[in-house]
This record gives C-alpha cells, sequence and structure tokens, in this order.
C-alpha cells in the first residue's frame, strides 16, 4: 500500500487542476476458489487483483482512471491525463492527510487463507455426501467454496485517509435429481462476511446439501404453472429478490439524480402500502453485503427507505449527492479499483411485519405461492420486472397443493408496493451478487414472508 506521504503528494498534485475534489482508492484483494465435481476437485485456483484507481470532480464532473502498476512514475502519468481532461494549473491547495481509524464490526474466527486446503475440500465433500443421503435419485453434485480477502486503502483531497480489510466466504451446492427421464438442479449458496466458522456453527455442509437436494426433488415433481392475475405469496429470504431489483435500483442515487427512476423527487410522499417499511443496512455484523466503509470511506450506516409506506430517503454517493444536493449516506461501492464508485445496495430487506403467515393463505381460492424465486431481468427506470418462480405451488381453496414449474412473476415495482396487502413477522436474508455500472458486489436481499393481493403470472400449462 502506498505510503501516507506519497499519497499526500499524489492529491496535492492531482489538485492542481480545474478540480475540486481527488480521490485515491488502492486495494490489494486475494480470491481463492474451489470446485467439485461429486467428490473430486476439478479447479483450485488463487488469484491477487491490486491496483488503484484516482478520480477528481469539477462541480458535477468526474474523470476517473486505473492502474496496476503502483510506481510513482505511472501514478503521476495517470494524474497528468486526468489533470488535463478537467484543466491543469499551475498550483493548487496541498492535501494533509488525517487517518480514521475504523473499529472492524465483522471480525473473523477462521481464515480461510491460513486453513489448509484438505479441510475446505472436505467441506464441500460433506455437502455432496449429504445431498447424495437424501435420495437416490440425486445422482449428481457441483460444488465450491469462494473465499475473498481485500484490503482497500482510500485518500481524498478533503484530508480523509480510511483504511479497511472486507472478508467473505461462500459455500455453494448444486444437486441434479433424476427419474430416468428428466434431471432438475437444485442449490444453496449461504455466505458471509465471516470465515469457515459460518459453515461450523451456522450453515452447516450437511444443512446446504440436505436443502439442495430437497429443491431438486421438489422441482422433479413439479407440474407446468397456470397463468393469469392472481394473489401471489412470495416467502422470506430470497423472495427480496424482486424488491432488490424492481426497487430497491430505482431508490439508487445513480438513476434519482438524472431523474431516471419512477421514485425520483417521491421523497415524503406514499409509495407503498402502510403496512411496508424497508432499509439498506450496511452495519450489520458480519452480513454478506457490509462493510466498515463504503468504497469512498464513509462509515456504512442503517438506511431507512420506506417507513410505513412512505418514502424517507434514497441511497446516495458522493458524486450524485452533489447533483441532488445531498450528503452521501455511504451507499458509494464499487467491484474493485477498475470501476468508479456509484451508489449501490448492502443489504436490503423489508421490515417484519404484524401478520403470520399461516393467516395468509386463509381466503385465497386460487393463487401461487412462490417458496423460492429465481433470476429475472428489470428496467431500472421503470421498475417494470419479470422474474421465474424457482419453487413454487398452487394455492387453493386456501391450501398449498401441488408444485409447479416455469411461474414468471410480471409487474412493476411501483405497483407491487401498494399491492402487498399482508407482511409476516418471519424475516430471513439471502445472499446474492448484484450487477450494476460500479462492477459486481455481494448484496444480501430479504424480507419476512409478503402477500400480493394481485399479480401477473406467465405460465406454460393449457388451462
Amino acid at each position: 500500500m502506498l505510503k501516507k506521504n506519497q499519497l499526500e503528494n499524489l492529491l496535492s498534485y492531482a489538485m492542481k487542476s480545474e478540480a475540486d475534489f481527488a480521490e485515491i482508492f488502492e486495494e490489494d484483494t486475494d480470491h481463492e476458489g474451489i470446485s467439485m465435481l461429486n467428490e473430486d476437485a476439478e479447479d483450485i485456483n488463487r488469484s491477487v487483483v491490486a491496483g488503484a484507481g484516482i478520480r477528481l470532480y469539477k462541480n458535477q464532473e468526474s474523470v476517473y482512471a486505473y492502474t496496476n502498476d503502483l510506481s510513482e512514475d505511472s501514478l503521476y502519468a495517470l494524474i497528468d491525463d486526468l489533470r488535463e481532461a478537467l484543466g491543469a494549473k499551475s498550483d493548487g491547495p496541498a492535501v494533509h492527510l488525517e487517518e480514521v481509524v475504523i473499529e472492524n464490526a465483522h471480525p473473523i474466527e477462521i481464515d480461510p487463507f491460513s486453513t489448509p486446503l484438505e479441510e475446505k475440500v472436505d467441506l464441500i465433500v460433506r455437502a455432496s455426501k449429504s445431498a447424495k443421503e437424501v435420495d437416490e435419485k440425486i445422482v449428481k453434485t457441483q460444488g465450491s467454496l469462494a473465499s475473498t480477502r481485500q484490503y482497500v486503502q482510500i485518500a481524498n483531497s478533503n484530508g480523509r485517509l480510511v483504511r479497511d480489510v472486507r472478508r467473505r466466504s461462500r459455500l455453494v451446492l448444486h444437486a441434479f435429481a433424476s427419474d430416468g427421464t428428466r434431471m432438475k438442479n437444485g442449490q444453496d449458496s449461504p455466505g458471509a462476511s465471516k470465515g469457515l466458522e459460518y459453515f461450523m456453527k451456522e450453515r452447516t455442509p450437511e444443512s446446504i446439501g440436505k436443502e439442495a437436494a430437497r429443491l431438486a426433488l421438489v422441482l422433479l415433481d413439479a407440474k407446468p404453472a397456470p397463468s393469469g392475475s392472481m394473489p401471489v405469496i412470495i416467502d422470506n429470504g430470497f423472495g427480496g429478490v424482486i424488491f432488490h431489483e424492481a426497487c430497491g435500483h430505482s431508490l439508487e442515487a445513480t438513476g434519482v439524480a438524472k431523474n431516471q427512476s419512477v421514485f425520483a423527487g417521491k421523497k415524503g410522499q406514499k409509495i407503498a402500502n402502510e403496512k411496508v417499511s424497508a432499509v439498506d443496512d450496511g452495519t450489520i455484523a458480519n452480513a454478506w453485503g457490509s462493510q466498515n466503509v463504503d468504497d469512498e470511506g464513509n462509515p456504512q450506516r442503517l438506511r431507512v427507505l420506506i417507513k410505513d409506506g412512505i418514502l424517507n430517503e434514497y441511497m446516495v454517493d458522493q458524486l450524485n449527492g452533489r447533483r441532488m444536493k445531498e450528503a452521501s449516506s455511504g451507499s458509494g461501492r464499487r467491484q474493485s479499483y477498475k470501476y468508479e464508485p456509484t451508489s449501490r445496495m448492502s443489504n436490503t430487506f423489508i421490515l417484519p411485519g404484524k401478520d403470520k403467515k399461516e393467516d395468509m393463505f386463509k381466503d385465497i381460492k386460487r393463487g401461487l405461492y412462490a417458496k423460492r424465486m429465481g433470476g429475472g431481468s428489470v428496467n431500472p427506470n421503470t421498475g417494470e420486472f419479470n422474474f421465474g418462480v424457482l419453487e413454487g405451488y398452487l394455492i387453493e381453496d386456501g391450501k398449498i397443493t401441488d408444485p409447479v414449474e416455469g411461474a414468471m412473476l410480471i409487474g412493476s415495482g411501483a405497483e407491487i408496493l401498494q399491492k402487498i396487502d399482508m407482511v409476516a413477522d418471519n424475516l430471513e436474508r439471502a445472499q446474492g451478487m448484484c450487477g450494476s455500472i460500479s462492477g459486481s458486489i455481494p448484496t444480501d436481499v430479504g424480507q419476512p414472508t409478503i402477500r400480493v393481493s394481485s399479480i401477473t403470472v406467465g405460465g406454460t400449462a393449457n388451462e
């Protein structure tokens, strides 16, 4: 990592320009991945990502460049390009840095990078064997264990110097079930800002293997889903991906600042049923999407996005905050030094309500229970979405009946927020990777079980 005096000199040189702000983001990241087919290792790799990204602001404009060559000659040449882009000057303010020491809220117990390889391989083997023990129809497994250790150093012309370390681990298992004619894939993929203790104390390999196998077997017996407009109950955990994609992205300043969001200019207005409150909380200890500071060096915090149906705040990064005349909310994130940060989610979820899950089904004559959501697509400007239901069941006369496959939920974030008429008290979160203009980042999605009074379901059944 660059020394404090080097950073001060580089930033002071960057400010010899028309820029009114300069920042250096430096990282040194280790990645390790172990992949297995059944109980045989297929690939074991380690990689290092190291470099620096430099950006300058002039009012509401920014210029950004990055390099993996951290020699002073390379960095000064990079800054020269940025100075020329905004307008170079012969003098500017001297930058003096003051390090801000941030308490680590996400300590780990067992460092994957210090753990013998055979112990890490054994975690995947245990998950694989556990899946196969569920049923003889489980004919194949694919598993992986991914670990990341990222050191970052962020310095800017306001005099702020922050250092942070982020560590994450994730175990993924795919179980394939076959009845001789069809094959279906179920998976489970928990992760956290923790070390390997997470898979010893909380989500054991056995629990992961059994869940992947359970889902594969359910899908093997599923029949085509019906279509039409109907009430839908979306379960907790990864069900929150719809709020994340169709609503959360529309609350990021990336789109709001440019008036390219359906929720732009609606702060203080009712945008959801009064039963809906939602937050983005980057401070949850050891959560998958948590950080001590964001990628602009600002402390992470709890952001109350929606309170009792009222839009309360947006997720704001520094540059878009200038455009919106708002302070940063600690939401600036990026995949690596190769990306300029922008406003992004961390751990985003609907808060628990007072309803009971079992009461949601009672008055539904015909509907869909979306126990587990899959992938989909969304228009970030309008919030219009279509999402696949990975594990779904018919609701008939208030009862959960047959498993179905091929169901798609179609609608818009603004519409679905208004149609949520019940919110249960069983909040859970699940892990995912979120893509946007600043790269792919780890995020938690989540919610309690919710009921949407009516939503369009696309299905393949001939009714």
